[in-house]
């Protein structure tokens, strides 16, 4: 019988982790991070936990995770930041609670003011303009 791969459990224990980012299981993951998880862990993709759960829709784990100091400016393997993530599902919800940690609405490639306008979302566009008149 031959031991288990010290580096196999770590790699499972890791996407269980971005799994609980993904669907918005707040707590859990908020258990992960307390025992030493690092809060900008990314997937195979490159997408952050914040990635993820702005991509979701899950407002309270993006607050967990922006209250523990996760990268509002981080992009995964495509230049895609959570911000541009929120825009494109057209969460206002979680593009204040990205505007308001600091998110940069120019940040990425394409970034989430590229993505307003590329889909046409005028409600998107129009909080990025409000965030960016607000920081003048």
């Amino acid at each position: 019988m031959t031991a288990p791969d010290p580096e196999e459990g770590a790699i499972a224990l890791a996407l269980q982790i971005v799994e609980l980012a993904r669907s918005g299981q707040t707590e859990d993951l908020a258990a992960y991070l307390e025992a030493g998880a690092p809060v900008n862990l990314t997937d195979p993709k490159g997408d952050t936990l914040l990635i993820l759960a702005a991509y979701h829709q899950h407002g309270e784990t993006l607050a967990e995770l922006l209250r523990r100091g996760a990268d509002v400016e981080r992009v995964n393997d495509r230049g895609q930041t959570a911000l541009a993530a929120a825009v494109f599902r057209q969460d206002a919800a979680g593009v204040r609670q990205l505007l308001d940690a600091g998110a940069d609405p120019d940040q990425g490639d394409p970034s989430a003011r590229a993505t307003a306008t590329f889909f046409d979302l005028p409600e998107m566009t129009a909080l990025l303009e409000r965030a960016k008149r607000a920081g003048s």
